[in-house]
């Protein structure tokens, strides 16, 4: 079960063909078709069709046969069923990451530093005097040389401790996160596609992680009327269900997983659009999509309390522009002591980006 959303053709973003070119469309068309390889085969020719991505000398067949020659592609020979392969796969991610990246570039929305600083990894702009303890390669011996020359003089050269200034840092800590995905039918509803997004942005967060940030974990979760885990080679194949939105069920298992974890610094991403309708309760589903439900919400905002006192906070990214639903939002963050951001679906991935980046920076004195 799958919505799209259309926008007007412009000529000069289409591809000018070659295999290269054909690749980056092809990626594009997996996640619109949750990895459904000959499904996006068959836009792509379309597209060729009507936009003449293709010349006589390199066409779709010669683009096909490139696929499994360079192990993008396999081709089971009795059904001759196409599948794509973990290069793909890869292939994806990566290009959700330059993607996402490549707006945070041009954003120019800053460095993402802490309010604080100690020692770490990363300098700043941040100054101040020599406090014993500090290590000597934060000393900035030119600043220090020239403090010595203002307060002595230069005629005979005196370096003392208080001349001394040291340069901050910041420090990074390692981080342990779990992405939480809302897979309801509404992720789908009212014409707009709202799943494709997530997944780019998981897609891209778990590739920034691997090459980046390799000592930190992410774990991803998907909630519906259940909520249980995937892993980073599932998510081009992820879709929406005919579920209802057991929040309740995701934050219960996200707070598990990470008290398995042994990093101090622990975190909860929530993608949804919509507000919680589903609890389970001795095996049978409560449901009430009318409005909030009084007993749906409140255990929400129950677990919400129990992340607090286990010192995980939840950044809640909120893409529907409901009144109602964003002052839910509103109280369930202040009781968690956590985050929201109401996000375009374009702006999804920067704010997600620019948000865990930020919050690895944390400060040692």
């Amino acid at each position: 079960m799958r919505g799209f959303r259309f926008s007007d053709y412009k000529p000069g973003d289409a591809p000018k063909g070659g295999f290269d070119e054909l690749l980056k469309l092809f990626s594009e068309l997996l996640n619109y078709t949750a990895g459904d390889a000959a499904e996006a085969l068959s836009w792509l020719n379309e597209l060729d069709k009507q936009y003449k991505l293709t010349n006589n000398d390199y066409g779709i067949g010669n683009f096909i046969d490139d696929l499994k020659d360079k192990g993008y592609l396999t081709e089971d020979n009795q059904s001759g069923e196409f599948k794509i392969t973990a290069k793909t796969e890869q292939t994806i991610r990566k290009s959700a990451l330059d993607e996402i990246f490549g707006k945070l570039k041009k954003s120019g929305r800053g460095n993402h530093n802490s309010n604080q600083s100690g020692i770490g990894e990363e300098k700043n702009a941040d100054r101040r005097e020599y406090s014993f303890g500090d290590s000597l390669d934060q000393i900035d011996m030119t600043a220090s040389i020239q403090n010595a020359q203002i307060n002595h003089g230069i005629g005979d050269f005196t370096l003392t401790d208080r001349d001394l200034e040291v340069e901050e840092k910041d420090f990074k800590t390692l981080t342990s996160t779990v992405l939480m995905i809302d897979i309801s039918h509404s992720m789908i509803l009212y014409g707009e596609d709202r799943i494709t997004p997530a997944k780019k942005v998981a897609m891209a967060l778990a590739e920034l992680i691997k090459t980046k940030y390799p000592k930190d974990t992410l774990d991803i979760v998907v909630f519906g009327n259940d909520a249980w885990p995937i892993s980073v080679k599932d998510l081009p194949y992820l879709q929406v269900g005919p579920y209802h939105t057991n929040t309740y069920a995701g934050l219960e298992l996200a707070a598990d997983l990470l008290r398995r974890r042994k990093t101090h610094n622990k975190q909860i991403f929530m993608i949804t659009d919509g507000k919680p309708t589903c609890l389970k309760e001795n095996g049978k589903y409560y449901k009430n999509s009318m409005g909030l439900d009084r007993k749906v919400i409140n255990k929400t905002l129950n677990m919400a309390a129990q992340c607090k006192r286990l010192k995980i906070p939840i950044t809640t990214f909120m893409i529907a522009k409901d009144p109602y639903l964003q002052q839910f939002v509103r109280q369930f963050t202040e009781i968690n002591g956590g985050r929201a951001f109401y996000s375009s679906l374009n702006g999804l991935g920067e704010y997600i980006f620019e948000d865990y980046i930020k919050n690895r920076r944390k400060t040692v004195k």
